[in-house]
């Protein structure tokens, strides 16, 4: 009895890498068909045209280009991508904050069938794809603030302007994101999981429960409260007062 099997190709500059995912692909995943696997992002291309993949595993860090670089030359994304990437604190950052899979190098197989599995939910979904272009759209785009948060949630992704933001309220493994509009959207995401998402990108965790966005900052009352556009008052801690007080000034004379 013949099973579809899922069309893939392995773009990595580097030949263990590729060795080993196409080894473990081989060994524990029977209706995955690796199709080709190649070591530059320029060879990526001609590849993805030729065989037309539904799932790609790909290198951040090439050296003729980033993933992220080949993917924007592509006309069309109808296929799914994993990322794999060395301990990059900016790619893991990209990568998150697009709500994009990946794997960290060296390859755990434990971690490749869980990449796996949430492909074939993914591809059920049809969600995947959506995720990459705008991932491709807040890369090329240099206005942080006009970039979408993507943010999983138990009804699907929720997708949300940084402008639109004025701040963010933890409550344990919860937070509630406050929009400009009036509205609160409850998220399963920790305060410091978001902190993490939104670091260099105008956001400020003032206190143990509260993110701040600079934008949405009017004044800086006594040193202990944070009066934001929506005329709420945000306390700030008592051991982040200076350094709040600097990375305020900073974003002030940065936006001038």
């Amino acid at each position: 009895m013949s099973f579809h099997k899922i069309r893939c190709l392995i773009i990595d500059d580097d030949p263990f890498i590729r060795e080993l995912l196409q080894d473990k692909l081989d060994q524990y995943f029977p209706d995955i068909n690796v199709l080709s696997s190649v070591s530059s992002g320029k060879k990526g291309i001609e590849e993805i045209t030729k065989h037309k993949p539904e799932l790609i595993f790909l290198d951040v860090e090439m050296a003729d280009m980033t993933g992220f670089e080949m993917l924007s030359q592509l006309s069309k994304i109808n296929f799914q991508t994993i990322f794999i990437t060395s301990y990059s604190h900016y790619a893991i950052k990209a990568i998150r904050f697009n709500a994009l899979d990946y794997l960290l190098k060296p390859i755990d197989l434990g971690e490749l069938k869980g990449a796996v599995k949430r492909f074939k939910t993914y591809t059920n979904k049809g969600t995947q794809h959506v995720n990459l272009s705008l991932a491709l759209k807040n890369i090329a785009n240099k206005n942080v603030g006009d970039h979408l948060l993507n943010l999983k949630t138990q009804d699907g992704n929720l997708r949300l302007v940084l402008n639109d933001i004025v701040h963010i309220e933890g409550d344990r493994n919860y937070s509630y994101i406050y929009l400009k509009n009036g509205t609160k959207k409850l998220v399963t995401k920790t305060l410091m999981q978001l902190e993490e998402l939104l670091d260099s990108k105008g956001f400020y965790r003032c206190h143990k429960s509260h993110i701040v966005n600079a934008k949405h900052i009017t004044s800086y009352l006594n040193g202990n409260l944070i009066k934001l556009s929506e005329s709420l008052n945000i306390p700030v801690s008592r051991r982040k007062k200076k350094h709040f007080f600097d990375w305020y000034t900073a974003y002030q004379n940065a936006s001038q």
